[in-house]
């Protein structure tokens, strides 16, 4: 068959995202930055400041141009005008759950003294200002929203169910209720407590300077590519909506999941300084060992700004539907229709370049230690992206991206070639 005659590679799968919302919070997010830069406002008041200008473009685009809030898969039928006792006692129900859920989250909070503790108690902070306004907004919020739900008895109505003693109730959707919930009380108080200090020292950063000196640059884009994934992150924990299409469809079922991830995380992180994956000691930072080599300096600053943009392109592709162990809707777009994982491909390449742990400030021997142990976590994120495959494998949606990915996707591909398959 002639090269003309081949047939074309089949279209990729649709995306649940649009490239424009996550495009819209970056231009609101750098706006911001501009002005705050500007005029010096780095505290933590103002890192919330810059959230909403990420945010409120997001949502506009949405709701605007992407018209998210008539999509089918937000469960809405926006003619149905549900009225009658049997509404109300459904929306009471749900309530009744929904705040057992948040009290049992704010037990946990209050037990734990880590999140009474350094960054935690910002995010502390704010979600005990935050709460009681979000818990008064909840009870229209449900009634009204109730009354248009395709399907109004989700995890929430059988959780509270169950609590007031109304038949009907299943376990497996309570299951699925509290799963997803302890992944959004888990990261939400994480995300929060890690947006100050990324903000904050971005804006006190003296950019005029860092023009004059490539590594100096180099730092400086890193520095503004991880506060335009932790901003869009954070915001994509906080607007969990159905009528935003970015509710959560289902949390990973799966022990090993939780366990690979949570093993990145603080309080259980492996990796932190003094961890038993710490691959730091007896190593130093790239710009220490390409010091004395300009032009080296400023192409290994520039492949690191080169991963963290992949890293921050993935995260913005998200738009409102950052997750992690959740499923909120199958992306495909992006850097998602290079490679299945590439924020976690990105974060680790640039790990082992800006660290190069064969190169010790010790002997031979910290040098093959801090090598193994990069390799370990680079193992663990392996595992966690494995995980994550399975549990949206359970999604039809995901199953026709992997297999459209296993044969056209660049980086699969890649791998393929490199190992013979």
């Amino acid at each position: 068959m002639s090269e003309a005659m081949q047939p074309s590679a089949p279209a990729r799968p649709p995306s649940a995202v649009s490239t424009g919302v996550g495009v819209a919070g970056v231009i609101g997010l750098i706006a911001w930055l501009v002005i705050a830069g500007h005029v010096g406002m780095d505290g933590p008041y103002a890192a919330l400041v810059a959230l909403a200008w990420t945010a409120v473009p997001m949502i506009g685009w949405s709701l605007a141009v992407d018209k998210v809030h008539r999509r089918a898969s937000t469960g809405i039928d926006w003619t149905l005008r549900r009225r009658g006792r049997e509404a109300v006692d459904v929306s009471l129900t749900k309530i009744a759950g929904l705040f057992a859920t948040w009290g049992a989250i704010a037990l946990v909070y209050f037990t734990g003294r880590f999140y009474w503790q350094g960054n935690f108690a910002f995010a502390m902070w704010c979600l005990t200002w935050s709460v009681p306004v979000v818990a008064l907004l909840a009870l229209p919020y449900v009634f009204w929203l109730d009354r248009r739900l395709v399907e109004p008895r989700d995890g929430a109505w059988h959780f509270g169910a169950w609590l007031t003693g109304q038949a009907g109730w299943e376990a497996a959707a309570i299951q699925g209720h509290l799963r997803a919930w302890a992944v959004k009380g888990f990261f939400l108080a994480f995300m929060l407590a890690i947006v100050p200090g990324g903000y904050g020292a971005l804006i006190r950063s003296d950019l005029r300077a860092a023009l004059h000196d490539p590594a100096a640059l180099g730092q400086w884009l890193i520095a503004l590519m991880f506060v335009v994934d932790v901003m869009i992150a954070t915001v994509g924990y906080v607007l969990t909506l159905r009528p935003l299409d970015s509710h959560i469809r289902s949390a990973n079922p799966f022990a090993a999941g939780w366990t690979a991830a949570l093993m990145c995380y603080p309080p259980f992180i492996l990796m932190e300084t003094g961890g038993p994956f710490d691959y730091h000691p007896g190593t130093q930072e790239w710009t220490v060992w390409f010091q004395w080599h300009p032009w080296l300096l400023a192409g290994w600053g520039g492949l690191l700004v080169l991963l963290t943009a992949i890293y921050a392109w993935a995260t913005v592709a998200f738009g409102l539907r950052f997750s992690n162990l959740i499923n909120r809707g199958i992306l495909t777009h992006g850097p998602y229709a290079l490679s299945r994982h590439p924020a976690y491909l990105s974060k680790n390449l640039f790990w082992w370049a800006s660290t190069l742990p064969i190169l010790s400030t010790g002997g031979i021997v910290d040098a093959v230690r801090a090598t193994l142990l990069m390799a370990v976590v680079s193992g663990i994120y392996y595992w966690r992206a494995k995980t994550e495959e399975r549990h949206l494998g359970m999604d039809p949606e995901y199953q026709a991206y992997s297999a459209w990915m296993t044969r056209y996707g660049v980086v699969p591909r890649f791998f393929g070639w490199l190992t013979g398959r």
